[in-house]
């Protein structure tokens, strides 16, 4: 793909362990990142100002996440940045999931703003299990799931940021399909089912679904964004 005259790129949401990812990759690629965070957001319009481009990180878990996203676009526009990259989820209508279910009203809003966007749904982060010891699963350890490596979201999101040709299109991301149990077994440890902890009603939504279902993604959009075979 031809590069695009991206120069500067608001990473709203930079600080966190995503936006650290987005920020390294754009940086590689000599793009001039600008991390946002909570600190800005009583004017983001003038934090974003000057952007070709923003991508936005929803902070986890936020109660009303398609306020959050509208409240965002509208400073987009206003900043005059017109381009945007939104952070879903794989599977983001999943009416058992209500942090999910918000992701996808977000992904509507997002559609209809006017701006030029790409949203990308990535699976969940292998950085998320440590594998140093036993992990402990709310879940089923046979559950399959498209993990994806946080090195490779950032790698996905400077390519969508700087290339053309992508531009109104929606992109699951995953690295690999597996197990929990097969990562385990991988890393030489043994997996400690334990019971949900009770600390947030939509994260037991998220442990039930995932018993049930996994949260699969292929892997073979990744690939071709990447270019790997």
């Amino acid at each position: 793909m031809s590069p695009i005259s991206v120069r500067r790129v608001a990473v709203l949401g930079g600080h966190g362990k995503t936006g650290r990812a987005v920020y390294g990759a754009l940086a590689d690629r000599g793009v001039d990142a600008r991390p946002i965070g909570r600190t800005d957001w009583p004017d983001l319009a003038g934090a974003v100002a000057g952007c070709d481009a923003a991508y936005v990180i929803a902070p986890n878990l936020h109660p009303d996440e398609p306020a959050y996203v509208a409240s965002t676009l509208a400073a987009l526009a206003a900043a005059g940045v017109g381009r945007v990259v939104y952070h879903s989820v794989a599977s983001p209508y999943a009416p058992a999931m209500p942090h999910h279910v918000g992701k996808a009203v977000s992904e509507d809003l997002v559609r209809r703003s006017g701006l030029a966007w790409t949203i990308l749904q990535p699976g969940a982060y292998l950085q998320n299990l440590d594998l140093t010891g036993p992990p402990d699963l709310p879940y089923s350890p046979d559950a399959r799931f498209g993990f994806l490596d946080l090195a490779d979201l950032g790698r996905a999101a400077a390519v969508v940021l700087t290339e053309d040709g992508h531009e109104g299109a929606t992109y699951e991301l995953a690295t690999r399909v597996a197990t929990v149990r097969e990562l385990a077994d991988e890393a030489g440890v043994p997996v400690r089912r334990v019971p949900d902890p009770g600390t947030h009603a939509w994260l037991s939504a998220m442990f039930a679904y995932y018993d049930d279902h996994g949260l699969p993604v292929g892997t073979r959009v990744l690939d071709a964004l990447l270019g790997r075979g």
